[in-house]
């Protein structure tokens, strides 16, 4: 038995007990009807699936975000690691455990990142532009620092939405220096601090300030709605021009790329085209980040989900 194991040190075949985050959990039935608790675990190194089988309680759904004991055995399913669990219980209030080795965060300095954002955002030339990018970043500010950028893919610690947007500036206002000729660097800074501003409304936390699920305003409506939606009203309070807060909001519906990856509208601007990959070489090269962290070098990863299924290598 090993006891309080990091995840991301985690093997098949071994036995761990310890405490972990509840970062998942839904009830279901089996085809036999045979009730099992389909879960995830993790720790500030990593997330593993977790299935306590035949069990109808007492944890559910409603305990995700909370801190458990588990004991269970670690094992590979379709080229993935997931531990069966034997025992879990919530933490109790004499139980001792270190809060910092389960609560994942950006390996950033917080402080330090949002003066570069702060910056950034100073170095606007378009007055309209930087006035309503100066606005919505003290209205979000609390929620802007702290809060992860995801619910599991990437970016999806203390922090991370701060992390990955400071990525994002940077690579955005290169790119504007090298497309000069065809990108509005106002613009495209303005809107690249913007498009994820409201995923502190799109999902619920927990009381360790992680993501659980996403709110009935995050399924029905979703971060880009509600991004553009605040956009258009600040604006409009502002007098921005017109056409300038169209584009924003134009940016804001449209950074996923592609329908089928969640925009609302296909990019249809030179600046929305490339905050979408911006976006995308972000959250990719975060994806491989934490997995790379995660496999000795000289091996390949476990199967990838966010990255098609795909592994990578750890190249020496």
């Amino acid at each position: 038995m090993e006891y309080h194991a990091a995840i991301q040190k985690m093997t098949a075949g071994k036995k761990v007990e310890g405490f972990y985050v509840l970062s998942e959990a839904a009830s279901k039935t089996t085809a036999a009807g045979k009730p099992f608790l389909s879960a995830a675990i993790s720790d500030r190194t990593g997330r593993l699936p977790a299935m306590v089988w035949d069990y109808s309680g007492p944890l559910s759904a409603a305990d995700a975000g909370k801190i458990v004991k588990v004991r269970g055995e670690v094992s590979e399913y379709r080229g993935a690691l997931q531990i069966t669990v034997e025992r879990i219980r919530l933490a109790a209030a004499g139980d001792r455990y270190d809060l910092s080795a389960l609560v994942p965060a950006a390996p950033i300095d917080p402080d330090a990142a949002l003066r570069e954002v702060r910056g950034m955002v100073a170095s606007i030339g378009d007055a309209d532009y930087r006035r309503i990018a100066e606005t919505l970043l003290e209205r979000n500010l609390d929620a802007f620092q702290s809060i992860p950028a995801a619910k599991s893919v990437h970016h999806a610690f203390l922090h991370g939405l701060l992390m990955h947007t400071l990525n994002m500036l940077k690579t955005a206002d290169f790119l504007s220096g090298l497309y000069g000729n065809v990108i509005d660097r106002s613009l495209m800074l303005a809107g690249t601090l913007l498009h994820d501003f409201k995923k502190r409304e799109e999902f619920l936390f927990s009381e360790l300030g992680l993501v659980t699920e996403y709110s009935v305003k995050g399924q029905l409506l979703g971060h880009l709605v509600m991004g553009a939606q605040e956009i258009a009203a600040v604006a409009d309070e502002l007098g921005l021009p017109e056409e300038k807060s169209v584009l924003l909001q134009h940016m804001a519906l449209s950074h996923h790329g592609e329908p089928e990856w969640g925009a609302a509208v296909r990019p249809m601007c030179a600046e929305a085209e490339l905050l979408a990959y911006v976006d995308l070489i972000d959250s990719r090269m975060e994806i491989y980040r934490e997995n790379i962290e995660a496999t000795p070098a000289g091996a390949f990863s476990d199967r990838i989900f966010a990255l098609d299924g795909k592994r990578i290598y750890h190249h020496n």
